[in-house]
Order: C-alpha cells, then sequence, then structure tokens
C-alpha cells in the first residue's frame, strides 16, 4: 500500500474507534502528512517523546497545579522556543504539526496538541475546551483548575479574560456559560485543527481544497451529521452531483430533528432532478 493511501487507511480507522483510543499527537502528524506525503514522521514522533522525557525530569517532585503549569510551559515554550504565529497567523502551515514543529510556528489549537501530548505523557489531568474562536487548555490537579491559553505562551486565562475573548468576537453582550468550560474529546480538537485549514482554504476561493480538508475531517469523524451537510452543499457548489446527493442522503439519516430532516429531503429532491 502506497504511504498516503496508508494514512488515509490509517485516519478512517480512527474514525471507527473509540475516543480513548486515539493519540491525538500521533493522528495529528497523520493528518499533516497528507499535504506532505514525502516527510518521514520518524523524527517528529522522536520531537514529541523528547519534550515529554524533558518535562518528566523537570516534573520530578512538583506537586502543585502552578508547578505543573510552569514546568509545562517551559517545556514548550522556553526550551523548545515554540510560539504562537502573529505575523502570518493565516498561514496553512500553522494548522500542519509537521510545519508547527519545523517553525517552531503555529496556531493555538497545534499548539495545544503538543501540550496536551506532553502534560499526558506524564499522567496529567489536561483537556480542550469547547470554547468558540479561541482553542485553550484545561488542566485539573488536586482540585484545582487553570485554564491555559497555547498561544499565549501557556498564559492562565481569568474568567474576565474569557470574557474578551468572547466579546472581540463581535459580541458585546457575550457572557460566560458553562458550556465555554466543557472538555473536548480529541476528535473535536482534530476536527477543529482541520477545519482551520478548511476555513482558510474557502477564504481563498479553493472550494476544490477545502472539499479535499473536509473529506479528512470526516475520516475521523464520521458520525458527525453536521459534516456531512457541509459536504453536501460544497459538493453540491462544485458541480459535484451525485457526491452531493450522496453526503445529503448521510446527512439525513444521521439527523433526528423533523425540520432539518424535511429541509434536506426537500434539497435532495431537486439535486436528484438535476
Amino acid at each position: 500500500m502506497a504511504g498516503r493511501d496508508k494514512t488515509r487507511a490509517l485516519l478512517r480507522r480512527l474514525g471507527e474507534s473509540p475516543d480513548e483510543d486515539i493519540h491525538i499527537a500521533e493522528a495529528a502528524l497523520l493528518l499533516a502528512s497528507l499535504d506532505r506525503p514525502g516527510v518521514a514522521l520518524g523524527r517528529y514522533r522522536d520531537h514529541l517523546k523528547l519534550i515529554a522525557a524533558d518535562l518528566a525530569k523537570a516534573a520530578q517532585g512538583l506537586d502543585t497545579l502552578e508547578q505543573r503549569v510552569t514546568a509545562l510551559n517551559n517545556a514548550i515554550f522556553v526550551t523548545y522556543g515554540y510560539e504562537g504565529d502573529r505575523r502570518t497567523y493565516d498561514d496553512l502551515q500553522n494548522a500542519n504539526l509537521i510545519r508547527v514543529i519545523d517553525r517552531r510556528r503555529g496556531l493555538p489549537v497545534a499548539l495545544g496538541i503538543l501540550m496536551i501530548d506532553a502534560a499526558r505523557a506524564q499522567g496529567w489531568d489536561v483537556a480542550g475546551l469547547r470554547f468558540p474562536g479561541h482553542f485553550l487548555l484545561r488542566m485539573e490537579h488536586q482540585g484545582q483548575r487553570a485554564i491555559l491559553d497555547p498561544f499565549e505562551g501557556g498564559r492562565k486565562r481569568t474568567a474576565a479574560d474569557l470574557r474578551s475573548l468572547l466579546r472581540a468576537q463581535g459580541d458585546d453582550d457575550a457572557e460566560l456559560r458553562p458550556a465555554h468550560h466543557e472538555a473536548a474529546d480529541d476528535r473535536e480538537i482534530l476536527v477543529r485543527l482541520q477545519n482551520n485549514i478548511k476555513l482558510r482554504q474557502t477564504q481563498r476561493g479553493d472550494n476544490i481544497a477545502a472539499a479535499a480538508t473536509l473529506d479528512t475531517m470526516l475520516w475521523i469523524a464520521p458520525q458527525d451529521k453536521h459534516l456531512w451537510r457541509e459536504k453536501a452543499l460544497l459538493a453540491a457548489q462544485l458541480g459535484r452531483i451525485d457526491g452531493a446527493v450522496e453526503a445529503l442522503e448521510e446527512y439525513i439519516e444521521r439527523e433526528t430533528l423533523d425540520r432539518p430532516r424535511h429541509d434536506a429531503a426537500l434539497l435532495l429532491q431537486k439535486l436528484r432532478g438535476q
């Protein structure tokens, strides 16, 4: 099996696996390799192991959440010099973990995956959050909790900071809700990573590339009904009517609400007529 075909098969296997079986950094490397098929992943895996090993040495004897946060941030952002890419924020490389490791710069979600991988190697309790617009992490230890911002060097975020982040997205009346502190599963984080790529491809008018990226999202999250609907609409826009019909049928099969199912059925009828 060719390298790229093997990677696709591995990602589809992830889509069929329970979330607890997903190794988030390994999955992110596989996704990154789709755009860089000639690059061997061995040295990138070794790099992740080295970060984890360095953190393990630094974390010996540390028992408070504050100490753990400091050790994690030092390992990622001081020892290895990772940082959020402000100058070329919309560069697609910032969501490709291979290039993030090469350049030591990336988007919040890519940097967050590095932090998650290193922290979990120590057995620490860390998770990504379902916070909109800006990827954040939650670390917990001994009944204490810290919200960390990967794009800001792992800086701890207060409730006031979080409200400001929400309002910076255009809603001056936005308030924090319990959902903003909910943990995202690793599958959601990987979809969010790829969604950063897809959005930028769409903004550039490259809908063919966006459709290909959307396929990678469906490989790892085939049960996500919203992705099937998005695939149908994008395929229709590209004139791929057969693909649009198939994707819309998948969406209807997964949708449980009457009104969305009805609207999708009308669209399906229209597409079949074409």
